[in-house]
């Protein structure tokens, strides 16, 4: 009797860069490890598992747009699926890479062309019009999941929590920007519950769990800004630990 069929689609923080070790037939622009947590959800469940996440994914790149020459993401599904996940809508907000621009040196907010993305980046009228958006699209990726996976146990993952909480540090980061960074992250939170309840799925509150395991805490669950080294879990993403206790949250409010 062959396994049950297990999707998971998303982005890099469900795909784990920097995680090892690297999924050795994925694309290496997505960054995706056989330890992040649909692995090791689907082991834990004896799932048999398609990962298509990918590094850099948007709502977009789920739903109808290609990522790198790889095809949509619910492509993946053929409707026989018992468990779908789904951790997506932070690269459309912009919320990683304003984090990154905030740890850059405030030259770089001067340099000709990098200079205006990064002022956008960190620009709060900006985030929130992107973050306008992402409501809608989040409500689009549960509603076609749905449709397209009618069997499935379909759960949207939200994102670990970066960020410590007022009154606590997180250098190089500013204090305005970190304050930015959190609202954004407590939208994506809110939004993704919402899109979820709207569309009959189910949600995985990974942020809620990991508040005391920030990344600039004593445990974190995730890593803090810093530059990219190889074979290292990537700045701003979920290390290992992280990876294993949101399996262990998929796990429990699977099917």
């Amino acid at each position: 009797m062959s396994a049950e069929r297990y999707v998971a689609l998303g982005s890099s923080m469900a795909a784990g860069p920097g995680i090892q070790p690297r999924e050795a037939r994925s694309p290496r622009a997505a960054g995706r490890s056989a330890a992040n947590y649909p692995h090791l959800v689907a082991r834990s469940l004896g799932l048999d598992l398609v990962d298509v996440t990918y590094s850099g994914a948007t709502t977009a790149h789920v739903l109808i747009e290609s990522q790198r020459g790889v095809p949509p993401q619910v492509d993946a599904l053929d409707g026989t699926e018992a468990l779908v996940t789904v951790t997506i809508g932070g690269n459309d907000a912009g919320y990683v890479p304003m984090l990154f621009a905030a740890g850059l040196p405030r030259f770089a907010r001067s340099v000709p062309f990098v200079g205006a993305r990064l002022r956008e980046l960190l620009d709060p009228a900006a985030r929130d019009r992107a973050l306008a958006e992402v409501g809608e699209s989040l409500v689009e990726v549960g509603r076609t999941l749905r449709r397209r996976a009618p069997h499935a146990t379909v759960l949207f993952v939200d994102y670990l929590t970066l960020l410590p909480p007022p009154g606590v540090a997180a250098p190089p980061l500013r204090e305005a920007d970190v304050a930015l960074g959190r609202r954004v992250a407590a939208t994506l939170e809110r939004l993704t519950a919402d899109a979820a309840a709207q569309t009959g799925c189910g949600v995985v509150g990974a942020a809620e769990a990991s508040r005391e395991h920030h990344a600039w805490s004593g445990r974190p669950w995730t890593t803090r800004f810093g530059w990219p080294v190889p074979r290292r879990p990537a700045p701003l993403h979920p290390n290992a630990e992280g990876m294993r206790a949101v399996a262990e949250m998929v796990v429990a409010a699977g099917p």
